[in-house]
């Protein structure tokens, strides 16, 4: 294999000789197999010249016709401009700590989300609106300067977070709680705010504050992620000055350390704007008063289910002991009109039996006193038979003997043969 170098190789040093003996100051390693693969921007400079057929001049010509392109395509992007009124942000050059950078820029609409391109755009058409010689008085450059120095603040990725952190033009909007407690607006006006406050979160993306459908998970979730907030924001923006350029160490120090305390206690205060923020979100979101109806609801299901069973037994108790009640009272009615009944039976069977007795003793004296008709019944005859009728009545005091009794005299009345079977039924 034959190796040909199309460059020169450098000189051997001064201290190099011919003849000098080869001393071998390592052994030489195994060979190893490895895998190289091209890359980078010289790589893709070289492919492109090599696939274009270009020289290096020729390829550097075509780029910078390709940028000039660009730069033209770019410039006809339209861009949203905001009219600044120049009297009614800062001026002062010395002032520049405190000025709205975005406002001078015309950026008021945007702010921390403007891109580079626009923060370019909006300095390139403020320059060319502000430059100094298109004034009349051409030394009148202060506003120019605001202009510069907003540009380069909002151009350097640490300046810019910096000053993002304090952002003057946003303190009416951070300090701005909704009014809206229900419906739609609630949802829009406070999803707005937390979408504010996400821009100085560390991790993201940021929990979607959601709406009227959201889970139990869902808004959990969500306020967890703004109770446990990580915020980058580091008051450096409001540091005083005299830290970088004090003269004395010991001064510079002291200083650092004001600073320090002083990033310190906004850090604080803003946790606890933040804190006050989320609380009274969470206090009016209706979406926590119905989570909480609901837990109750399920949390006290059981004890729910126990009072409905044991209100349940109770009805059925006082049903059944109204029943047993109602039950014994009809009991005790019934009891008591059979007594009735039965007293009147009784009455009555005296009455049937009285009537009887006197139906048979009447029977008797109508007919002689049970005696022949040919014989008159003299007093002792009558003593006699009305003693025997008087036994007989005994022997037979039940009401149906009785009954039976009568209808046998009065069937042998009906014979003639009264005193015949009124004598038979004595002797019996």
């Amino acid at each position: 294999m034959s190796l040909t170098l199309d460059f020169l190789l450098p000189p051997p040093p001064a201290s190099y000789k011919a003849d000098q003996a080869f001393v071998a100051h390592a052994p030489i390693t195994a060979t190893q197999a490895r895998l190289l693969e091209p890359v980078g921007q010289h790589f893709l400079a070289h492919a492109r010249r090599k696939r274009n057929n270009r020289t290096f001049s020729e390829d550097e010509i075509h780029q910078a016709e390709e940028k000039a392109s660009q730069v033209v395509e770019e410039e006809k992007v339209d861009f949203v401009y905001e009219d600044v009124d120049s009297t009614t942000v800062n001026n002062d050059p010395t002032q520049w700590k405190t000025q709205d950078n975005y406002a001078v820029l015309g950026l008021t609409k945007l702010r921390y989300k403007a891109t580079e391109d626009q923060i370019k755009k909006a300095h390139r058409r403020m320059v060319l609106l502000h430059h100094p010689d298109k004034k009349a008085d051409k030394n009148d450059d202060s506003f120019f300067k605001c202009i510069a120095k907003a540009f380069d603040t909002l151009m350097n990725p640490v300046s810019r977070r910096q000053y993002d952190s304090v952002d003057f033009g946003m303190a009416h909007f951070d300090d701005a709680i909704p009014a809206s407690k229900s419906g739609p607006n609630f949802y829009k006006q406070w999803a707005a705010v937390f979408a504010r406050e996400a821009r100085f979160s560390n991790k993201q993306p940021v929990p979607s504050f959601g709406n009227e459908e959201s889970t139990k998970e869902e808004v959990e979730g969500f306020y967890d992620f703004w109770y446990n907030f990580d915020s980058w924001r580091s008051f450096e923006w409001l540091d005083k000055e005299g830290a970088e350029g004090a003269d004395n160490r010991d001064d510079k120090r002291y200083q650092e350390k004001k600073n320090r305390a002083q990033r310190a206690q906004l850090k604080k205060e803003d946790n606890a704007r933040l804190r006050k923020l989320v609380d009274t979100c969470l206090n009016i979101d209706p979406r926590i008063a119905l989570f909480k109806a609901e837990e109750k609801k399920r949390r006290n299901a059981k004890k729910d289910a126990k009072a409905a069973a044991d209100k349940a037994a109770a009805e059925e108790a006082a049903r059944k002991a109204e029943e047993d009640k109602l039950a014994k009272e009809k009991a005790e009615a019934d009891a008591k009109d059979a007594a009735a009944n039965a007293k009147k039976d009784k009455e009555s069977i005296k009455r049937a039996i009285k009537k009887e007795k006197k139906t048979l003793k009447a029977l008797i004296k109508d007919n002689n006193y049970g005696m022949p008709a040919a014989s008159p019944a003299t007093p002792s005859d009558i003593d006699r038979q009305l003693l025997a009728l008087d036994d007989l009545i005994v022997k037979n005091k039940a009401l149906p003997e009785l009954e039976a009794l009568r209808k046998r005299f009065e069937q042998a009345h009906k014979d003639g043969k009264l005193a015949e079977v009124y004598a038979a039924e004595i002797a019996k």
